[in-house]
């Protein structure tokens, strides 16, 4: 895979590190501001699912880089 290419999926994934990193911003807001129980936690693993999701898109993306088949999301 070119270097350019590599480089191109690697930047269509910053939207949702930055959607991650905002949602476990706003958790931390929240638990700072002693928001009620239910809410943190569902900020929490919002923003859980969302690095997780962003982990699993960078992986794809370096063994996609490799060459390596990948079985499909779903």
């Amino acid at each position: 895979m070119e270097k350019r290419t590599f480089i191109g999926m690697v930047e269509a994934g910053e939207p949702l590190l930055r959607e991650a990193l905002e949602a476990m911003r706003a958790y931390h807001e929240a638990q700072d501001a002693g928001k009620p129980t239910e809410e943190v936690e569902r900020l929490q693993m919002l923003a859980e699912s969302l690095f997780q999701v962003v982990c699993d898109y960078q992986l794809r993306v370096i063994e996609k880089a490799r060459g390596t088949d990948l079985p499909p999301l779903h």
